[in-house]
C-alpha cells in the first residue's frame, strides 16, 4: 500500500486532468456528429424518429456500416443512419454533414475541446458544434435550438447525480481554457476520482474565479452534498486554495502533492545535461517500499545534487516535503 501511494503521488494532477478533459471532449464530438446525422435525416423526412408521418416522404432504415472520421490526431466512430422508399425522382440521400473525407487540423481540434468543455460548463454547446461542423452546417434553427437543449439536459443530469461510489483517491486541478470565456481569471476546476479498484472518472467539472478557496470549496461541497465520502487521499500540484478547501469540507483527507510537479521543479534548476540522471534518482525516492527507504534515497540523491554543484536543486528536494511523502 506504501508503494501504491507514491505511484498514485506520482501521477501529475495536471496530467491526469488534462487526459480525463480530452476523452470527454472526443466522447462530446462523437456524440455530436452522430445527433447532428440522426437529426440531418428527421429535417429529410420532415418528421423526427419514431413519429409517423406520409409514406411517401421516406422512411428509415437503420444504420450503415460504422465510420470513422478523422478530427485531428482524434478518431471517433459514427453509424450514419439510412433512408429508404424516397418518393420517385427523389435524389439519393446523401449526408451534407459527414462527407468522405474529413478532418479538422490539429489547432481546430484543441479549439473544439476548448469550446466543448466550456460548453459543459455554460450550457452553451452551439459553438463548439459549430467549429466541429462548420458554419454551413445544413440543420435549421429549430434543430439547433433542439439539439442545444438536449446537450443542457444530459449534462444537468450528470452534475446532479448522486455520487455512490467509494473514491480512494481524488486529483484536482484548474485548467484555464481560453477559449471566449469572458473573465480571464475564470478557469475550470476539475476533479477525478479513482475508486478502490483503480478506475479513474470525473467527478466535478465547474468554472471558477482562478483557483480560490472559496471556488474549490463550493465544487467539493457540491459533491459531498451528493453523496461523495472523504477521499483517503487528495493529489494537486501547489494551489493553496485547494488545499484550504480540502481542509474545510474534507477535513480527515491527506494531502499528496504530485512528485511530477516536483520533479519539474527540480530540473527548472538543473543543466540538460543532468535530467536523465535526476529522474532516474528521483523514481528511487518516490518509487521506495517504505518511508524509511525514501527518506534515504532523498538524502543520497541530495548529497549527489551538492557534489555536482547544484545546491538550490538540493534545498528544493527538501522543500515542503512532508507534503510530497505520504508514506
Amino acid at each position: 500500500m506504501a508503494r501504491y501511494h507514491a505511484n498514485l503521488a506520482a501521477e501529475s494532477a495536471s496530467t491526469m486532468v488534462v487526459d480525463t478533459l480530452e476523452s470527454i471532449a472526443r466522447e462530446g464530438a462523437r456524440k455530436m456528429l452522430q445527433a447532428a446525422l440522426e437529426a440531418e435525416i428527421d429535417e429529410r423526412l420532415d418528421r423526427p424518429r419514431y413519429a409517423r408521418g406520409a409514406a411517401a416522404s421516406g422512411s428509415r432504415n437503420g444504420h450503415g456500416r460504422p465510420r470513422e472520421v478523422g478530427i485531428g490526431t482524434w478518431s471517433v466512430e459514427v453509424r450514419p443512419p439510412r433512408v429508404r422508399d424516397l418518393p420517385a425522382g427523389s435524389e439519393p440521400f446523401t449526408s451534407a454533414i459527414l462527407p468522405r473525407r474529413r478532418y479538422l487540423s490539429r489547432d481546430t481540434q484543441r479549439l473544439f475541446a476548448r469550446l466543448y468543455l466550456e460548453g459543459l460548463s455554460s450550457g452553451d454547446f452551439e459553438p463548439a458544434f459549430r467549429q466541429l461542423l462548420g458554419e454551413k452546417a445544413t440543420l435549421s434553427a429549430s434543430t439547433m435550438l433542439r439539439l442545444r437543449a438536449e446537450w443542457e439536459a444530459e449534462y444537468k443530469a450528470w452534475r446532479t447525480r448522486p455520487i455512490t461510489s467509494r473514491y480512494a483517491y481524488t486529483w484536482s486541478d484548474g485548467i484555464y481554457l481560453g477559449a471566449g470565456l469572458e473573465d480571464e481569471s475564470s478557469c475550470m476546476l476539475v476533479v477525478v476520482g479513482a475508486c478502490d479498484d483503480g478506475r479513474k472518472e470525473p467527478l466535478g467539472l465547474e468554472l471558477g474565479y482562478r483557483e480560490s478557496a472559496e471556488s474549490w470549496a463550493g465544487v467539493l461541497r457540491d459533491m459531498r452534498e451528493r453523496g461523495l465520502e472523504a477521499p483517503l487521499v487528495a493529489v494537486g500540484d501547489g494551489a493553496l486554495g485547494l488545499w484550504a478547501a480540502l481542509t474545510m469540507v474534507f477535513p480527515a483527507t491527506r494531502h499528496q502533492r504530485c512528485w511530477n510537479h516536483r520533479t519539474l521543479n527540480l530540473l527548472d534548476r538543473l543543466p540538460k545535461r543532468l535530467w536523465a540522471q535526476m529522474r532516474r534518482r528521483l523514481r528511487e525516492v518516490w518509487g521506495a517500499a517504505t518511508r524509511a527507504a525514501c527518506e534515504a534515497a532523498r538524502d543520497e540523491l541530495a548529497l549527489w545534487l551538492h557534489s555536482v554543484g547544484q545546491d538550490s536543486a538540493a534545498e528544493t528536494l527538501y522543500r515542503d516535503w512532508d507534503d510530497f511523502n505520504l508514506l
